[in-house]
C-alpha cells in the first residue's frame, strides 16, 4: 500500500513537470496545423533560439557559476561518463550503419542529451530539495556546453568536404569560432573569471532573452511535427534504440560509475542518476533543424522519450523513496 502511494506521488510530481512541455509542443502543433505562423515559422523560430535566446542562456549560466560551485569531481565524472559513453556508442553504431558523421552526432545527442535545464531543476527540487541546485547546475552545464560542444565540432568536421587536412582544420576552426553556441559559454566563463558583478540591467536582459530558449524551442518542435510526415525515417528500431539508450542505458551507466568507480553516496548518487534518466532535451532538435540534417527523427525521439520518462523516472523516484 505504501509503495503504491509512493509510486502515485512520484507519477503526480513528474506529470506536473512534464505537462507544460506537452502543452508548449501542442501549442506549436496546433499553430502549424492552422497555419497561424506561416510555412517557415519552425525554422525561423529555431534560428531565434540558436542565435539569440540559447546563447544568452548559456552566457548567463556560465557567468553566474563559480569554480567552487561546480567542483564536485566525483559527480562530474559519473555524469560525464554516463552521457559521454552513450553519445560515443550511438555515434559508433550509426557510423557502422553508414550514416553521415553529422547525422550520427545528432543521434548521439538524441541518446545522451538529458533535459536537465527544463525538467531537471523542478524534478530535483521536488525529490531532493534545495541541496539539488548545485548538482543540477553542474549537469546542465555539462549537457548544454560540454556534450553540445563536442557534437557541434563533430558536425562541422563531417560537413567539410575539403580533402586537404590543413585546410579542413582551418575551415572547421573558422566555423566553430563563429558559432554562437560555443562563443557564448566561453565568454560567460571568461566573465566569471574576472570576478566582476553582473550589472542589474544586463542580468535582467539575459534572463528575459535566455528564458525564451526552452519554450520557443518546444513551440518550434510542435510546428515542425505539424508540417512533417510521420512515416519512414526515425521510426522502428532506430527510434527505439535512441529512446532506450536515453531512458535506460544512460542512467544505468551513471549509476554503475557513481556507485563503483567514484563511490558517490546517496543522495548525490541518486541525483546523478535521476538527471541522467531525464528524456531528450530540445538541443538536438535545434541542431538538426539548424544544420538541415532532417529533424523528424530527433523530434520523435524527444516526444517518445518524454512520454516514456513518465514511467521510468516515476519508477526510479518511487524506488529511491
Amino acid at each position: 500500500m505504501e509503495r503504491s502511494l509512493q509510486r502515485g506521488l512520484a507519477m503526480f510530481s513528474i506529470l506536473g513537470v512534464v505537462a507544460p512541455i506537452f502543452a508548449l509542443i501542442l501549442v506549436g502543433f496546433l499553430a502549424g496545423k492552422r497555419n497561424i505562423l506561416g510555412p517557415n515559422a519552425a525554422g525561423e523560430l529555431n534560428r531565434f533560439v540558436v542565435y539569440l535566446a540559447l546563447p544568452a542562456l548559456l552566457f548567463d549560466v556560465m557567468a553566474r557559476t563559480s569554480f567552487e560551485e561546480i567542483y564536485q569531481p566525483a559527480f562530474v565524472a559519473a555524469f560525464t561518463l554516463g552521457c559521454g559513453l552513450v553519445f560515443a556508442l550511438t555515434v559508433v553504431i550509426r557510423l557502422r550503419q553508414h550514416r553521415h558523421l553529422a547525422d550520427a552526432s545528432i543521434d548521439g545527442l538524441n541518446a545522451g542529451y538529458a533535459n536537465t535545464g527544463y525538467m531537471g531543476f523542478p524534478l530535483a527540487m521536488i525529490a531532493f530539495g534545495p541541496s539539488s541546485l548545485a548538482p543540477t547546475s553542474i549537469a546542465a552545464i555539462l549537457t548544454v556546453c560540454f556534450l553540445f560542444g563536442i557534437a557541434i565540432i563533430l558536425i562541422e568536421v563531417g560537413l567539410q568536404t575539403e580533402r586537404h587536412a590543413g585546410r579542413m582544420v582551418l575551415k572547421v576552426v573558422r566555423s566553430l569560432a563563429r558559432n554562437p553556441l560555443l562563443i557564448a559559454p566561453a565568454a560567460g566563463a571568461a566573465f566569471a573569471a574576472t570576478g566582476i558583478a553582473m550589472p542589474a540591467g544586463a542580468e535582467t536582459f539575459l534572463k528575459l532573452l535566455g528564458g525564451a530558449a526552452s519554450p520557443c524551442a518546444l513551440v518550434s518542435l510542435g510546428l515542425f511535427l505539424a508540417t512533417t510526415r510521420t512515416e519512414a525515417t526515425g521510426t522502428g528500431t532506430g527510434l527505439g534504440m535512441l529512446v532506450g539508450f536515453k531512458l535506460i542505458l544512460q542512467p544505468t551507466i551513471t549509476w554503475l560509475c557513481g556507485r563503483y568507480l567514484f563511490g558517490l553516496q546517496p543522495p548525490l548518487l541518486h541525483m546523478a542518476v535521476l538527471l541522467a534518466a531525464l528524456p531528450t532535451g530540445t538541443g538536438p532538435y535545434m541542431l538538426a533543424e539548424f544544420y538541415r540534417r532532417g529533424a523528424a527523427p530527433t523530434a520523435r525521439a524527444i516526444l517518445f522519450s518524454t512520454v516514456g520518462s513518465l514511467v521510468t523516472v516515476s519508477a526510479y523516484l518511487a524506488l529511491i523513496r
